[in-house]
């Protein structure tokens, strides 16, 4: 779609005009689910109560679109392997801090005098590493492709200015290939609302997949109320005439073939590998491992971790009646289930989905809407 349609639709429309379009096409649909994989997009359609200015048989689910909620509990037991050490300065987002394990959490080894720390950028561990040469400094990388280019940075800085206390333990993943797994045949998915900034990276090519091989309308999607609105307009309109794309909705941010700098950068630091994902299991190709060319960057490679010894050693189970995993994968929303708001809670999370900003249960409770 040219960047020009979408601006003048803009200009002539209104929300309000949009949201009476989708009320008359969804009269001639049946029950349509939209599912969004993009923390974003959940916490913004809860946010400007999207679902609520929906007609009834239009139906919007979270996907596993929140890097820290499908982190799956083999690498958060690893993170919590490498910050028991003695001589590791952890490093990592403020919000995989809150990731229970048990009745452990990165917070809590923080608080036991552990020198966990949280940052806000990559290249903060960097500067860590200079001002500690004498310790080990273990980055987490998590995230899909939109915060990929930082830990590749990170690594590449690292080994040019000749640093080598800094390691990255990658949980980073990429779309694609859950997006395949997940709305193989028999998901109920009708259509897809894609990564908005996933996609300024991939570009909107990268998931033209959606509708070559798996026959579903996708529309990459801004993050205000008029994108989602416009996007879902698209949505339904491609339904009701048996239209089957992928269109790029947000021109302003996301070109074709996205951003071949930071792509590029990706590929020289990382190769794909299997990666576990909460709630969908192993998928085949969608990790991002480092390099050999790198291995001394790799955390993984430089200390003994020990995951499945640790996990059997500790028994770690899902908190009971946790359903994040069913909610990650568009089964479940989280007034569903029956710790949402009562022994889940932000403050208290028994799952990562009440964790991060970005995830359903957080966002759900945050905005108080449950449709």
């Amino acid at each position: 779609m040219k960047k020009r349609w979408v601006l003048q639709m803009q200009k002539k429309y209104s929300i309000k005009d949009i949201k009476k379009r989708i009320d008359e096409l969804a009269g001639e649909l049946g029950q349509v689910t939209v599912m969004e994989v993009c923390g974003t997009h959940t916490a913004n359609i809860r946010k400007y109560g999207i679902q609520e200015l929906l007609p009834e048989n239009i139906r919007l689910v979270s996907g596993p679109g929140c890097p820290v909620c499908v982190t799956d509990q083999r690498d958060i037991a690893a993170t919590l392997s490498l910050a028991e050490q003695e001589d590791v300065i952890f490093a990592c987002f403020g919000d995989m801090m809150r990731v229970p394990y048990g009745d452990r959490s990165l917070y809590s080894l923080y608080e036991s005098g552990r020198d966990v720390r949280g940052v806000t950028s990559a290249m903060d561990a960097l500067q860590i590493a200079r001002d500690n040469p004498d310790r080990q400094v273990v980055y987490f990388g998590i995230g899909f492709e939109t915060t990929v280019p930082q830990t590749a940075a990170l690594i590449e800085a690292a080994d040019e200015c000749g640093i080598r206390n800094l390691s990255v333990l990658s949980a980073h993943k990429t779309m694609p290939q859950a997006i395949r797994q997940l709305l193989g045949n028999g998901s109920g998915i009708d259509a897809l609302m894609c990564p908005g900034h996933v996609s300024t990276i991939t570009g909107s090519e990268a998931f033209c997949f959606v509708a070559d091989e798996l026959k579903l309308p996708a529309v990459v999607a801004g993050f205000e109320a008029y994108d989602i609105m416009a996007a879902l307009l698209r949505i339904l309109h491609m339904l009701h005439n048996g239209e089957i794309k992928c269109v790029n909705m947000y021109p302003r941010a996301v070109t074709r073939d996205g951003n071949k700098e930071a792509m590029a950068l990706i590929h020289k630091i990382f190769e794909p590998c299997d990666a576990l994902w909460r709630g969908l299991g192993e998928i085949k190709g969608s990790g991002l491992g480092i390099r050999k060319v790198y291995k001394d960057f790799n955390a993984a490679h430089r200390f003994d971790i020990g995951t499945d010894r640790i996990m059997e050693d500790d028994g770690v189970k899902e908190a009971e009646g946790c359903i994040c995993a069913k909610i990650l994968c568009g089964k479940s929303i989280p007034a569903d289930c029956a710790n949402f708001g009562r022994k889940c809670t932000p403050d208290r999370p028994l799952g990562p989905c009440m964790v991060s900003s970005e995830g359903s249960c957080a966002a759900y409770l945050r905005y108080g809407n449950t449709a």
